[in-house]
């Protein structure tokens, strides 16, 4: 019982570290990156759909994505979705082809993007803080059904506060290489 309440909260630690990395992906640094385009959404074939579905994104050349459409009919609603996805990008459509170069940041945009990102980091110290919280319910309420001794249930509740630490930790890490990443030259 307390070894899968211990296994549940860790693998949803994990997972939020996992998605505050892919969140951190799509925000924009001086340089070309394909994931820049991942919150992208293009209506194509009557539905909207992520941009990755309808095209191909490469990062040929430090400040230049070239997106390549699987159907040339979408390439005008693919131009669309990447303007209106408020990434400040301005994609130049040359058949098929899209390109989107990518202009250098300035101080103001860097600053506004490192408060992005401390409130992304935030947003999963809080996630992880509600994981430890669910498991720490767990832990007293298998306690207080006889279902696990108090001893375990306080070795437990230390392990779970453990690896809330280290992964908060982790947030920080993350967080302190992203900032670098933006606030670079």
């Amino acid at each position: 019982m307390v070894d899968k309440i211990e296994r549940d909260a860790q693998d949803r630690m994990h997972k939020t570290i996992e998605a505050l990395k892919r969140e951190f992906g799509t925000i924009r640094t001086g340089k070309a990156s394909p994931h820049l385009l991942d919150t992208v959404s293009v209506e194509a074939y009557g539905t909207h759909m992520p941009l990755n579905q309808v095209a191909t994104i490469t990062a040929p050349e430090p400040r230049l994505i070239v997106v390549t459409a699987f159907d040339k009919t979408t390439v005008g609603n693919i131009a669309k979705g990447i303007q209106a996805a408020d990434l400040g990008l301005n994609p130049l459509v040359d058949g098929q082809v899209i390109r989107v170069p990518i202009p250098a940041l300035n101080e103001e945009r860097r600053k506004t993007l490192v408060r992005q990102c401390h409130k992304l980091a935030e947003e999963g110290r809080v996630a992880i803080r509600n994981i430890r919280r669910d498991a720490n319910d767990h832990l007293k309420h298998a306690e207080k059904e006889s279902e696990i001794s108090e001893d375990d249930m306080r070795k437990s509740l230390d392990k779970v506060q453990k690896m809330t630490d280290d992964h908060i930790k982790l947030v920080d890490d993350l967080l302190g290489i992203k900032e670098k990443e933006v606030m670079e030259v």
